[in-house]
């Protein structure tokens, strides 16, 4: 193509955008366009852009494109593609058949179809031991030391044993340091790190701040606290849980569980909520739980691994479908949860937004609680809720991830679609080279 043509038709391009920008807050057109998503997940036999309102003085010069158009039904000049098959999709709608105006990229998949979850699960960063989490320095004049950290001791790597004693919590290396410190001995500390375990020497010293024998390290328990079941899928075994990444307390860095697991949790009590003061709930790992699970993935989206056992919901007897992100419409919905022992009760809310721009922190939902029982007994949104199951019109939308501090009525979700993605039960985009043809 000559150069000057090319220049002409950029130029034709770049003013029916700025026609647009000029006026984007006026035309329902504009609004629609601009707010198409580049990529997005459909069910096959939907609309790839069932949102977009074009006029009809437009849809005899608008054209769309793709890289497989022999699977794509176009229903009207200028409408909406419908894709038949499933895979993924590229397409470009233009304007005169040449001006590009929009590239999309679609993943059409069929219909998804899980338990919803509710279950109460406590969470287990590793089946053994406890886990550095970082350094506590000793102080010696001006001085700062660990000599955790001199030996060799890092941040990640689990405590199995001291001195051959077995370690199930903090206290117990606070203790077993102190003893063998203040007998002038030496620990003999066996880690465990990538999978691998192995011996490490220390020697304790005294810290006068504290009047007791340390080695300067940081240390977390086994139990990472108390969540809820998103989702399995009876097919596969697969599950979601949480909606949100496990981080190590101090700080939004994520922790490596490489031999984490859930198991399931009763309900002893709820500190209710009040602004500025989150609540929670009081729970306990099931002495005899019907179920277990790996920790394979954590995410910002959630914990995800493997069942086994029993999983049973009062409420849903069989898999309903998923929504995906367009579906999720504000307005009436209910969650499921667990206040008192392992019953799961269903409460309504309200999804005041939907933020499909949000998919970087896992926040793609504004909730409300409006449930007055919910309200009365937990103040609202609580700790242990998170990955609490969202229905709105028959289908799984997302989990409860976050609490407002200053208004524990609201929070934050997660949309299921994203936490698929995560499990593999939904795929993600890969690069393809494009051939573009006309649909229709």
């Amino acid at each position: 193509m000559p150069g000057s043509i090319r220049k002409r038709i950029s130029q034709a391009g770049f003013i029916f955008f700025a026609i647009l920008l000029i006026f984007g807050c006026f035309t329902p057109f504009s609004r629609s366009f601009f707010g198409l998503p580049v990529y997005q997940n459909i069910l096959v036999g939907e609309s790839v852009a069932p949102s977009l309102q074009v006029p009809g003085s437009l849809k005899s010069v608008l054209q769309w494109e793709s890289d497989r158009p022999e699977a794509i039904r176009l229903l009207e000049t200028g409408g909406s593609p419908v894709i038949r098959e499933a895979g993924e999709y590229r397409l470009s709608l233009k304007l005169f058949g040449f001006i590009p105006l929009r590239h999309l990229t679609v993943s059409a998949v069929p219909e998804v179809k899980v338990l919803p979850g509710g279950q109460s699960i406590g969470v287990l960063l590793h089946s053994r031991g406890v886990i550095v989490i970082g350094e506590a320095p000793l102080e010696s004049g001006e001085r700062e030391y660990s000599p955790a950290y001199q030996a060799g001791i890092r941040e990640g790597d689990v405590i199995l044993s001291i001195n051959g004693r077995e370690v199930r919590c903090e206290a117990d290396v606070r203790e077993m340091v102190n003893e063998v410190g203040g007998n002038g001995e030496r620990l003999a500390v066996r880690l465990k790190r990538n999978g691998v375990e192995f011996l490490v020497g220390v020697t304790p010293d005294y810290c006068e701040r504290t009047g007791r024998y340390r080695v300067g390290l940081l240390v977390r328990d086994s139990a990472a606290g108390v969540g809820t079941l998103t989702f399995h899928d009876p097919k596969t075994g697969s599950y979601g849980a949480l909606g949100h990444v496990i981080t190590d307390g101090r700080s939004p860095q994520r922790l490596e569980l490489t031999d984490g697991r859930i198991v399931e949790a009763e309900i002893r009590g709820v500190h209710p909520g009040m602004r500025g003061r989150p609540g929670e709930k009081l729970g306990a790992f099931a002495g005899e739980g019907s179920f277990t699970g790996s920790i394979d993935r954590n995410t910002t989206y959630g914990i995800f691994g493997t069942l086994e056992g029993n999983i049973s919901n009062p409420y849903f007897r069989e898999p309903i479908p998923v929504a995906l992100l367009h579906h999720v419409r504000p307005g009436p919905a209910v969650m499921l949860t667990v206040l008192h022992d392992r019953q799961i009760e269903r409460f309504n809310l309200m999804i005041e937004e939907v933020r499909p721009e949000n998919g970087g922190d896992g926040k793609g939902l504004v909730i409300r609680i409006d449930d007055e029982r919910l309200l009365e007994r937990s103040g609202g949104i609580i700790q242990g809720m998170s990955g609490s199951p969202i229905i709105q019109n028959g289908r799984l939308v997302g989990a409860v991830t976050h609490v407002f501090i200053n208004n524990p009525s609201r929070g934050y979700g997660v949309p299921i679609e994203w936490m698929l993605r995560e499990s593999g039960l939904l795929k993600k985009p890969t690069e393809v080279s494009i051939q573009w043809r006309k649909v229709g």
